[in-house]
């Protein structure tokens, strides 16, 4: 097999001078160097796949919200969950080997440290968005894989959680924990069917704009909107725009997710009226913010911490109904950059608990499944809830004892149908959001009225080595430089309600300031005071 490698390598070989890491996001950049990268996350795959006894693997070509000029790719472990933190790691390495000959070396000592045997199959699960390097890259990555002997469904064009649900599907067929049919439709199916049973004749009021960031989630939302009820049965009326995948240039050029939450501002192609609800989609469609302008014209976000407490108020309401409140608790896990009043409202008025994690959604995703069910959205609209085996044998084992729990049993079986536990993922998310404001009556005034955020800002600072930033707490709080945590505590309690912290990028050598208080200029005030700290520790 090594002299294959060698030669499926020798094909792609690696730029010079170029360091590559995987990140939470897989490995991302420029798409004109990937190619190497993409044949050795084939080879990668293949191991992965042998260590686990020939399981499915999912590999993505996509660089999600990144400008169309970027690509990247990342491996999906058999649950549909994320890489395994310790195959990042030999990921990286193998991605940074300079020969074909150190690269098929490198592949027979994973083997050997890992006691993988090379002689079982390896099946790997492929698909990409839209963008136009994406060809060109999936023949690296296939090269990968032939070169390791590897079987290989290619499943086209999929958004990034259809991708994970597939894996997912395929290594549960037969099993009790079969999640569902192992392909594009098999979705749609899944997920139309459980939004009709979840809204259980509740009507959606008015309509909804959804932006698909001339990505892989326009045209995929088309074909899901098939698989839904009709307006006229009391489904939900969906306009899809920016959905452009024709022109890969445009991809999420002034729309989608990222631009709204970044901008603070609708997309310049939206037309839409004061009340009527919008919702953004990133580029491979897992992430979901929602917006709308009031009757002032004035624009209003409800990012992910608004879905998030949506969804855990909606939740808890449905256990409490069901009967099961004494057997089932529910959490939410946040990063530090939620708002403090979501935080302050999830733990006062909905009385549940709230678990802060270091920013990336692996871990948040590790949090959420330490509870019986565990919500969980970055503010950037990237989350889902995960329902933990005992929680969901205790939901489908309840017996209710009157119509009210029956009713409300039937609803929370069909939203647990709803929600990808796989990822997050935007489709599935916007669904479940449009399911919880058919059952409370509420249009998006309502939603943003529950609480009112803390204004804030998020501010970056360059500095010269990012590395001697080093926190504690969930990156709430620097322990290095010393002095530094003391000199930002200073500063927040001179401001009314102030929270502040710096954490280094993890793409670049820059800090990151966020800063929120009771007012705007106070928030500014600290963001810019804080900044100067970092900028000033950061020059010595």
């Amino acid at each position: 097999m090594s002299d294959a490698i060698i030669e499926a390598t020798k094909k792609h070989p690696a730029p010079e001078g170029l360091l590559y890491t995987y990140g939470t996001a897989g490995f991302r950049t420029k798409a004109e160097v990937l190619d190497s990268v993409l044949t050795r996350v084939g080879l990668i795959a293949a191991l992965r796949s042998r260590a686990l006894k020939g399981k499915w693997i999912g590999v993505m070509i996509t660089a999600s919200h990144n400008p169309p000029e970027d690509n990247g790719v990342k491996l999906v472990e058999p649950l549909g969950n994320m890489l395994k933190e310790e195959w990042e790691v030999l990921s990286t390495t193998m991605a940074n080997k300079a020969t074909p000959e150190e690269v098929a070396q490198y592949y027979n000592e994973i083997a050997t440290k890992y006691k993988i045997d090379l002689k079982e199959p390896a099946r790997v699960v492929v698909a990409r968005d839209t963008r136009a390097s994406g060809a060109r890259l999936l023949g690296c990555l296939l090269d990968g894989l032939k070169g390791a002997n590897a079987e290989h469904k290619d499943f086209g064009f999929l958004t990034t959680p259809q991708l994970h649900y597939v894996v997912r599907c395929l290594n549960t067929e037969g099993t009790s924990e079969a999640y569902g049919e192992p392909t594009e439709k098999g979705y749609y199916e899944k997920f139309g069917a459980a939004f009709k049973n979840a809204l259980k004749g509740k009507k959606p009021q008015g309509s909804l704009t959804v932006d698909g960031a001339n990505g892989v989630g326009g045209p995929k939302l088309k074909e899901l909107i098939k698989y839904l009820p009709t307006k006229e049965e009391g489904g939900l009326d969906i306009h899809v725009v920016n959905d452009n995948v024709i022109k890969p240039e445009s991809l999420n050029v002034d729309c989608g997710a990222d631009y709204v939450k970044t901008n603070q501002r609708a997309p310049p192609s939206s037309k839409v009226g004061p009340l009527d609800r919008c919702c953004s989609l990133d580029g491979d469609a897992d992430r979901v913010v929602y917006y709308f302008k009031d009757e002032g014209g004035v624009f209003r976000l409800l990012d992910g911490d608004r879905i998030a407490t949506l969804v855990a108020s909606f939740l808890g309401k449905l256990v409490e109904q069901s009967g099961l409140a004494a057997k089932i608790k529910i959490g939410v896990v946040q990063t530090a950059y939620a708002n403090g009043a979501a935080t302050k409202y999830v733990q006062e008025n909905l009385k549940l608990r709230v678990d802060c994690t270091p920013t990336g959604v692996k871990y948040l995703h590790h949090a959420a499944e330490t509870h019986d069910i565990g919500v969980y959205f970055e503010a950037n609209g990237h989350g889902t809830v995960i329902f933990s085996r005992s929680t969901t044998d205790t939901i489908a084992e309840h017996e209710p004892r009157n119509p009210g729990q029956k009713e409300a049993l039937d609803v929370l079986r069909s939203t647990i149908e709803l929600i990808n536990q796989a990822v997050g993922d935007a489709l599935s998310d916007l669904l479940l959001v449009e399911v919880v404001l058919a059952h409370k009556s509420w249009g998006p005034q309502e939603w943003l009225s529950t609480y009112t955020d803390l204004p804030n800002k998020l501010s970056k600072v360059i500095v010269g080595d990012r590395r001697i930033f080093q926190t504690t707490d969930a990156e709430r709080r620097l322990v290095k430089p010393e002095g530094v945590q003391k000199k930002i505590d200073q500063e927040v309690q001179k401001v009314h309600q102030g929270r502040s912290f710096a954490r280094a990028s993890g793409t670049e050598d820059a800090v990151r300031v966020y800063a929120e208080a009771l007012t705007k200029a106070e928030a500014d005030d600290l963001a810019r005071k804080v900044s100067d700290i970092v900028k000033a520790a950061g020059s010595m």
